[in-house]
């Protein structure tokens, strides 16, 4: 079953993954927890609706290299509910 999200690991050195991401209008990742710290470069402006794993949802708006980071640890899914891809850049700092 296709998500409508796809992901293309671009560098991975042990020490950082770098990941582009794309959601397709409709598509969704998955609910998954982010196991190291990361960082997010938008490369579109979009609106991805996130849910987390308790269950809230909150619009997230993202800009054009506008970056943002979370912790290790966090836990959600992203679903794009616009009729535009979404693309992003995920660095992951690994050890």
């Amino acid at each position: 079953m296709s998500t409508g999200a796809h992901s293309d690991v671009q560098i991975d050195t042990g020490h950082l993954r770098v990941t582009r991401w794309e959601i397709e209008p409709g598509g969704i990742i998955p609910m998954h927890r982010h196991e190291h710290e990361y960082v997010v470069v938008p490369l579109v402006d979009a609106v991805m609706h996130v849910r987390t794993a308790a269950g809230d949802e909150v619009t997230a708006p993202i800009a054009t290299g506008q970056s943002y980071t979370r912790e290790a640890g966090a836990e959600h899914e992203i679903e794009n509910r616009s009729t535009g891809r979404i693309v992003f850049i995920e660095v992951e700092r690994i050890a």
